[in-house]
């Protein structure tokens, strides 16, 4: 290669062709990838019907009643889903996605991975002025503490001069309430010479989100009733008795309860009947 020509391709690389408008007929859900900027269509996304979640019936209403007035080019809030692992928090931001875009079309679900926020205002380019209305998911958000990535997001949030496109809303998981960890906010709180400038900045970003909605851990009854729901909606035969000393043997081993382990059960007494889950 000529020293011309390494020079172009190391110009190309700093200043790169705009991204080629996305087909957004070719499915209801994405994923954007920078470097080269790409919206990749998901053509079958992982998720379960919004009715087989157990135990966040407050969660799930508040969350599809937002998502319906999204939908409809009302207002709606950004929202913060967080608590408890393994929960159902990002199960809930997909099947609620599904359930509001069988009834109102053209609404699209857009997930930018954690390591990409720097890249979101170029994603947020290629979604501006669409007709389709998108719901943008970054999931499991947390931050360290010399970690920058939360100023991208605080970008979304609060627009800039040009405003977060109005066919655009944020919806965050995260198992921590402040998207840091406690010890971090305690740790600057205790070192910084202004103790509430050092933190304000990060831990002000989740009050951003206009809707904060919380996860709990389960209960055994909550747990055994998800087990029961799936192996009914997937045709999986056991007896109440068997699946319940089965079960507790299973969250015993596994030394928690959650929808997480509820479905991990499942899926082992699936592969034991059987029964291809689809």
């Amino acid at each position: 290669m000529t020293d011309l020509a390494r020079i172009a391709a190391a110009l190309e690389r700093m200043n790169p062709a705009p991204a080629p408008a996305p087909d957004f007929d070719a499915a209801s859900a994405f994923v954007w990838h920078p470097d080269p900027d790409r919206l990749v269509p998901i053509a079958h996304v992982n998720r379960v019907d919004v009715g087989l979640l157990v135990g966040v019936d407050r969660a799930r209403d508040a969350l599809i009643k937002n998502t319906v007035q999204f939908a409809k080019g009302l207002p709606a809030n950004n929202a913060l889903l967080w608590g408890a692992r393994g929960m159902g928090k990002s199960s809930l931001v997909k099947a609620v996605h599904a359930k509001v875009n069988a009834d109102i079309s053209a609404l699209k679900v857009v997930e930018v991975h954690r390591e990409d926020l720097p890249s979101i205002g170029r994603c947020l380019n290629l979604l501006r002025g669409h007709a389709a209305r998108f719901i943008m998911f970054c999931d499991d958000l947390s931050f360290g503490n010399d970690d920058a990535h939360y100023k991208s997001l605080k970008a979304v949030l609060d627009g800039g001069i040009e405003g977060r496109p109005d066919n655009v809303v944020l919806y965050a998981t995260s198992n921590r309430r402040h998207l840091m960890p406690r010890d971090m906010i305690e740790n600057e709180q205790a070192t910084a010479i202004s103790a509430g400038e050092a933190v304000e900045e990060k831990v002000s970003l989740s009050d951003r989100f206009g809707l904060w909605l919380g996860f709990h851990p389960c209960d055994q009854d909550d747990y055994l009733m998800m087990i029961r729901g799936y192996c009914d909606a997937y045709g999986v035969p056991i007896d109440d008795e068997t699946l319940r000393a089965e079960a507790i043997e299973w969250q015993m081993t596994r030394g928690s309860r959650s929808g997480r382990v509820a479905w991990q059960y499942f899926t082992d007494l699936a592969g034991r009947k059987g029964v291809v889950l689809s």
